[in-house]
């Protein structure tokens, strides 16, 4: 099971990423543990600068974008 780390403080951009990353796995049928990082610090202590970012197994894949469902399922995969 991949470990999905959504960064972001709850913006619209970071709400449609949750929903992208949602889609992603079901259409890839994957099963994932997606945990929101809210906290402004805790996300400048994982040294992310510009949200929002997603990090897939504790790796920032992306920060600053609203990735599409299909570059997320290309990560995922």
């Amino acid at each position: 099971m991949k470990k999905v780390q959504i960064y972001g403080t709850g913006c619209p951009k970071c709400q449609a990423l949750a929903a992208n990353v949602d889609a992603a796995a079901r259409e890839l049928e994957l099963e994932i543990e997606v945990d929101k990082v809210t906290g402004i610090r805790d996300i400048a202590a994982a040294g992310v600068l510009i949200t929002p970012a997603l990090a897939i197994d504790g790796e920032i894949k992306s920060t600053g974008h609203l990735l599409s469902v299909h570059q997320i399922k290309e990560m995922l995969a």
